[in-house]
């Protein structure tokens, strides 16, 4: 009892000490990693890919060049218009459900063209999924996840977009709309579900941005998005960027031009926000934008004469949005890369990962795969903040995706640089099918001894700005002494674009206290409103000295 009672006060002095100094724990030491194939054959090549709150995976491709790698269920076929032309029966599926836990995938229907769409999640859970090619191409598409193996995918007719919408981007919104942003020749933005009387927005921007020297470059297409603290939208094409008002329709600031050359499709860098901190109130916003191709490098790729294939871009540019007076800060990465994902970890470290050094993202237009993800820390001083890791053995080209799973190992599939299936020997033409996971250095089992064991969060909505309690245990005995709460919004992936991706860290408002049944418990707060966190699921992880758990959903809202 008295052992008990002494480690109930070590721990809460410990805690109380955290929350008052914020001070951070020693930086593990960065180990390459492990990869692991995960199945031979999913069936479909990834093209879009996203993570549910069900933990299953949604996976879908295009559905107009002939047959995928997997039938549809029951030798089932349907009638379907690919084009104003073209209508036939589809006996093939394009888009598959992956369970993580069985490691296996479920065929799904779609019903019109999805290549190159776009997707973010509502507050219940459900996709809302919009655009695509030819007769999908001002479509809207919802899928609901589901426990069972009944969901599929619904497409709502009597709602299509305004405008085509075919290499757009889409972001969740504080009032659980979805604005969608962009595409080709399309200079304007929409919402869904639209208000009575709603039509599109023009967006000269986007016009703006558009590279017209090389025919089909452009260089704006999958727009960056991040909802900035303000409630406004920061938005970037090419190599410009601003801040819009999207309610009144208004640019209230013109950033910089990033340095170097553009980042967009076809010329396809990464970008992510960083995490957002309670310690300012979720008020400070940063930007880093990664990678991409030199003007014209599309151009050099397709050339019939005689293709060519010039070398990445190899920085990334830093931008506070929210200062005074916001300066791109650039630095240089491990070698050139495009198309490589770039996503936020459970520890708040970004990883890079897929992608080539030459060409630019197009149908066997890139060359010289990137087999090695890199490792970015973002507090360490400069020229060291870079780790290369550990190398897979499967190439990931144009089409290929990644995802951050609830384990903290990070799902890699797709990559199909052909217009239809192609099982090729040759690296940069191959369709792959197989899917991986790559597991980074915090899940070694040297560090299993300080990984926490969520027991329990709240199963209901946590409301803004409310309290709520979580539970935890960990085989080291206590906690040590950086404990973090870290609240991360999953993202729709495609073409290097990480869709609403969004993590805020989370302020403990009291000790942790152990109790009877051995379990650690802390109170933590909210984020104070929808501007902050927009409203749905989001994985929690509690990271204790660096080292993640397995994260819990929980659900955010009003």
């Amino acid at each position: 009892m008295v052992q008990r009672l002494m480690k109930f006060l070590l721990v809460c002095v410990l805690v109380q000490f955290l929350s008052e100094n914020r001070v951070r724990g020693e930086e593990k030491q960065v180990l390459p990693g492990r990869w692991e194939l995960l199945l031979q054959n999913a069936g479909v090549s990834a093209m879009h890919m996203t993570l549910m709150h069900t933990n299953k995976v949604l996976i879908y491709d295009r559905m107009d060049t002939g047959p995928s790698n997997i039938t549809l269920p029951d030798a089932g076929c349907q009638n379907v218009t690919a084009s104003d032309e073209w209508q036939h029966p589809e006996c093939w599926s394009h888009s598959v459900e992956y369970d993580i836990a069985s490691n296996n995938v479920r065929p799904l229907h779609l019903q019109s063209n999805t290549w190159c769409s776009s997707g973010a999640f509502l507050s219940n859970g459900t996709l809302v999924q919009t655009g695509g090619f030819d007769m999908g191409e001002n479509k809207t598409r919802y899928y609901t996840p589901c426990y069972d193996s009944t969901c599929n995918w619904v497409e709502a007719g009597t709602t299509d977009l305004v405008a085509r919408r075919w290499y757009a981007s889409n972001q969740i919104l504080p009032d659980n709309r979805v604005i969608v942003v962009g595409g080709e020749f399309s200079y304007s933005y929409e919402f869904v579900p639209r208000a009575q009387g709603e039509g599109l927005f023009e967006l000269p921007f986007l016009a703006q941005t558009t590279n017209w020297t090389y025919v089909h470059e452009y260089d704006n297409l999958y727009p960056f998005l991040h909802l900035s603290s303000d409630g406004n939208l920061f938005v970037f094409a090419n190599r410009d960027s601003i801040l819009l008002d999207y309610a009144k329709n208004q640019v209230v600031k013109t950033f910089p031009q990033i340095p170097g050359g553009p980042r967009n499709y076809a010329t396809s860098g990464s970008s992510i926000m960083f995490p957002l901190d309670y310690d300012d109130n979720f008020q400070r916003v940063e930007v880093m934008i990664c990678g991409g191709a030199p003007a014209g490098a599309y151009g050099s790729a397709e050339n019939q004469s005689g293709p060519s294939f010039v070398p990445a871009l190899r920085d990334c540019g830093r931008m506070e949005i929210t200062s005074a007076n916001p300066q791109w800060v650039m630095e240089d990465i491990p070698g050139p890369r495009l198309m490589g994902d770039m996503l936020i970890l459970p520890t708040a470290e970004i990883l890079i990962i897929n992608g080539g050094r030459a060409g630019s993202a197009g149908y066997q237009d890139a060359r010289e795969p990137v087999l090695n993800p890199w490792l970015y820390r973002a507090q360490e001083p400069l020229g060291n903040r870079f780790s290369v890791l550990g190398a897979t053995t499967i190439p990931r080209l144009y089409h290929s995706t990644a995802i951050v799973l609830p384990d903290g190992r990070v799902l890699v599939a797709g990559s199909n640089p052909n217009k239809s299936y192609n099982f090729s020997s040759m690296i940069y033409s191959k369709t792959e099918l197989r899917m991986e996971a790559y597991s980074p250095y915090y899940l070694d089992p040297q560090y299993d001894s300080a990984r926490v064991n969520i027991s329990d969060v709240p199963s209901t909505q946590i409301k803004y700005g409310s309290n709520f309690t979580i539970g935890f245990s960990i085989s080291a005995g206590a906690p040590g002494g950086d404990v973090r709460f870290h609240a991360y919004a999953p993202p729709f992936n495609t073409h290097t674009v990480s869709m609403s991706q969004r993590m805020l860290s989370l302020a403990a408002v009291t000790p942790i206290l152990m109790g009877n049944d051995g379990l650690y418990r802390v109170s933590l707060m909210a984020p104070p409103t929808a501007v902050a966190a927009p409203p749905g699921y989001y994985l929690l992880s509690v990271v204790n000295d660096g080292i993640p758990s397995r994260a819990e959903w929980i659900s955010l809202g009003y």
